[in-house]
């Protein structure tokens, strides 16, 4: 594990090269859900590289994993600091020019917002359940993972994940349940992107609907979407091979 500091706090990241590198290939940039860490990504990611013959960086973002906790409360405008701030700093302490943006969730919509805004966009860009805005069905799920959290071991269980659990868990979840949050939505974001977008959700997504990606694909110029059966929030976990089957190929096409 390495340490860079971006926007004056302590971030985790590794680099995975892969074991079949492409020539020239782009950097794979792995953005973490709402609960996320570089941990809790398992060996994904060192796979996807192996498959896509990139190098793989991940990272915690602030208030995760071993990443700096939070010290104060998130905004409605968090993802865009990450994305618009944290994020370009990060690509260029790494020395990362135009990387391939992978983001789960939260990640996707801060992938999003980057390549929609950047005056250097992307490669590419890979969401799986991405949000570009608050659906009903997200905040009934993320109440219930209050409950879930409050009642059970859940505490315990993201602490093998994450420094300080109730960083990552309450910074998330008092966010989204803000009232203030109910109206975010990035939507205006979406037709400045100008690099491929491939766009995956699974169609038993307890935290949003297909209405999600849809809204992507009515405002993007090049972009792709694959909807996944027998597959809810993280397509990564149900359905891994034809996630790293489909992200494969679609590099292939964007780099050959």
């Amino acid at each position: 594990m390495n340490i860079c500091t971006i926007d004056g706090r302590r971030i985790e990241y590794v680099r995975l090269p892969s074991s079949h590198p492409r020539s020239g290939a782009p950097a794979m940039v792995f953005l973490h859900e709402g609960l996320g860490s570089l941990s809790m990504w398992r060996d994904f990611p060192q796979q996807l590289a192996d498959a896509c013959g990139c190098e793989a960086i991940v990272y915690s973002r602030h208030g995760y994993g071993r990443s700096d906790p939070l010290t104060e409360k998130r905004t409605p405008a968090f993802m865009h600091h990450e994305a618009r701030v944290c994020l370009p700093q990060l690509l260029d302490q790494l020395g990362l020019d135009r990387p391939i943006l992978f983001g789960h969730s939260d990640g996707a919509s801060i992938a999003l917002i980057h390549a929609g805004g950047t005056s250097r966009p992307p490669t590419a860009t890979v969401v799986m359940a991405p949000h570009v805005l608050v659906e009903d069905i997200s905040i009934r799920s993320i109440r219930k993972a209050r409950d879930t959290y409050l009642s059970t071991d859940l505490k315990a269980r993201l602490a093998k994940y994450h420094a300080d659990p109730d960083s990552a868990f309450w910074g998330w979840n008092d966010i989204w349940l803000d009232p203030a949050f109910r109206d975010w939505n990035i939507e205006d974001c979406l037709p400045g992107i100008v690099c491929p977008l491939l766009a995956i959700q699974g169609e038993d997504d307890e935290y949003g609907t297909m209405d999600q990606i849809e809204r992507i694909a009515r405002r993007c110029r090049d972009v792709e979407l694959v909807k996944l059966a027998d597959c809810r929030h993280s397509p990564h976990k149900d359905q891994p091979r034809q996630v790293i089957a489909t992200v494969a190929e679609f590099v292939a096409r964007i780099l050959d």
